[in-house]
């Protein structure tokens, strides 16, 4: 299925990267990168869009084709990313949208949700947790630590060379339990739609390094109860980076919430589950 590359400007003259599948008049579906849009599989956007809705899937700030300044300090909140997923799906659509968010995206989805539920009326969260990056709750898993010790081991590459960028995703992607080889093509991919090609921009983009580093406050787990829009949570039952526990509290704590516990996943939506949390995911 065809897709169009474009841009969307926002009010406060940050440009999101976006690239749409389906038809522009269906209902609307907007999935938040985590960081970039790319996190989102090519043959989901298709499937939903086959499903009969417009697929959008845009890149966070700092990341891809959007607005890059300085991801190793940005000057926006977390607030002000959920304010740019609600300022998108409102300039597409007059309709409200179904939201979704996949890691870290899945962060900015929860917060776009509550802070402007007149904008998004279904919302899908996949491999994301309920509290911002850094200390986590008690009764929450964190990292595994074993796993975190062997990616973190995994050298540095050179991030202007496309080569040792794209080995190196490899790498950290057996680690954590994810397909290689589709990894490798992933990061081949990323690099080669990042402008610039600078240490700051590239660890953006390729590890999400920019959000460690953003204003998270306040917390939002206290709120989940108030979300009113039809939800599903989505989780790789092998993902060591947010383990499982993460996923079943935001389905215990947003109302009536489905729980899609994926098997053979870790923290990538593998080819082999599209067609389960397509089907999921158009039933909203």
């Amino acid at each position: 299925m065809d897709s169009v590359t474009g841009s969307f400007r926002t009010s406060g003259g940050v440009t999101l990267g976006v690239e749409h599948f389906g038809d522009a008049s269906a209902p609307l579906v907007l999935l938040a990168g985590g960081t970039t849009m790319l996190s989102w599989p090519d043959a989901l956007c298709e499937a939903l869009a086959r499903g009969g809705r417009h697929v959008v899937r845009y890149d966070l700030r700092d990341s891809g084709a959007s607005t890059t300044v300085d991801p190793e300090a940005p000057a926006y909140t977390l607030r002000d990313l959920a304010a740019d997923a609600a300022e998108l799906a409102r300039g597409l659509d007059e309709r409200p949208a179904h939201l979704a968010g996949v890691g870290v995206g899945g962060m900015v989805a929860q917060v776009a949700a509550l802070d402007h539920p007149d904008a998004f009326s279904a919302l899908t969260l996949v491999g994301t947790r309920p509290v911002a990056p850094g200390p986590v709750d008690a009764d929450l898993p964190d990292h595994d630590g074993a796993v975190m010790g062997r990616l973190f081991s995994v050298p540095m590459p050179d991030w202007s060379d496309r080569a040792a960028v794209v080995a190196s995703a490899a790498a950290k992607a057996e680690v954590l339990g994810n397909d290689p080889e589709a990894a490798r093509t992933l990061a081949g991919r990323i690099f080669d739609r990042t402008p610039g090609t600078g240490p700051a921009v590239q660890m953006a983009n390729q590890m999400g390094m920019v959000f460690s580093r953003l204003d998270c406050a306040p917390r939002w787990r206290e709120r989940l109860a108030e979300l009113a829009v039809p939800a599903l949570v989505v989780h790789g039952r092998r993902d060591p980076f947010f383990p499982l526990g993460n996923g079943e509290a935001l389905a215990r704590e947003i109302p009536d919430a489905q729980l899609l516990v994926l098997d053979d996943a870790s923290t990538a939506i593998p080819d082999s589950a599209v067609p389960e949390v397509a089907s999921a995911m158009l039933a909203l």
